[in-house]
């Protein structure tokens, strides 16, 4: 029974839903459709055989209640006992998360997980990044604009219009920041990208947005006075959650 939930809630997050991009990357599909699939499948062909066994060992007692029954016999003593369940009944509790998982998957990890985490940086050291693609306004990802923003010795963002999307998470002084998480395999090894938007009112915590603004450079290139990145808002608009929540690092 454990195996067959287990299976169809690994199934209806990865093949028959998106629900599976909440807590793995993309290209990890396949191997949990695979996963579910094999743990259905076990689970079917173990019922198969556990019928099989009990309608063989039922034969055997009616073959050996009849051969009693020809001798005087009347199936006491040995033959008499109970047949209990498979196991304690307590095991059946080891079903409720893949039960929970088949009904009532758990969402994204958010602003809380978000404002626990330690900050981090998309690149390493200061040097010249590519040009950026010609058009304002521009869409970057979190980490992009934070690599940009804090290392780029060519100042690629000045002057440009650029476009960033996130959930919004609020600091202990009044500030608010864009927010994403991001992953390099799954939700388990997350880490935070963030940027600080000014000149907006900030929307409530763990709202969707989408921001245009300018790049407002802070501190010096490299340095923890250039982090978080800060870009000066122009347009703030509300967005649905993007079916995969998180940036690939």
């Amino acid at each position: 029974m454990l195996p067959a939930l287990t299976g169809a809630a690994v199934l209806r997050i990865s093949l028959f839903s998106d629900l599976y991009l909440r807590y793995v990357q993309p290209g990890l599909r396949p191997y949990l459709i695979v996963s579910g699939a094999v743990l259905v499948l076990l689970a079917l062909c173990t019922a198969v055989a556990g019928r099989r066994a009990a309608d063989g060992e039922g034969h055997a007692d009616h073959a050996d209640h009849a051969d009693h029954g020809e001798h005087g016999e009347h199936g006491h003593g040995e033959h008499g006992h109970a047949h209990g369940p498979g196991g304690p009944r307590v095991a059946w509790l080891l079903a409720l998360p893949a039960l929970a998982l088949l009904l009532f998957p758990p969402p994204a990890l958010g602003s809380y997980s978000a404002e626990r985490e330690a900050a981090q940086r998309a690149a390493q050291g200061v040097g010249a990044f590519p040009a950026l693609p010609a058009g304002d306004p521009v869409d970057l990802t979190l980490a992009e604009f934070g690599s940009r923003a804090i290392y780029d010795s060519e100042r690629s963002l000045k002057g440009r219009t650029v476009r960033l999307t996130g959930f919004v998470t609020h600091g202990d002084d009044g500030t608010w920041y864009v927010t994403r998480l991001l992953v390099s395999c799954c939700a388990a090894d997350a880490t935070t990208g963030k940027v600080e938007i000014r000149s907006a009112e900030a929307p409530p915590a763990g709202t969707w947005v989408t921001v245009t603004g300018t790049w407002h450079p802070e501190g010096a290139l490299g340095t923890d006075a250039a982090w978080p990145p800060v870009l000066d808002a122009t347009r703030v608009r509300h967005v649905e959650q993007p079916a995969n929540p998180y940036e690939k690092r």
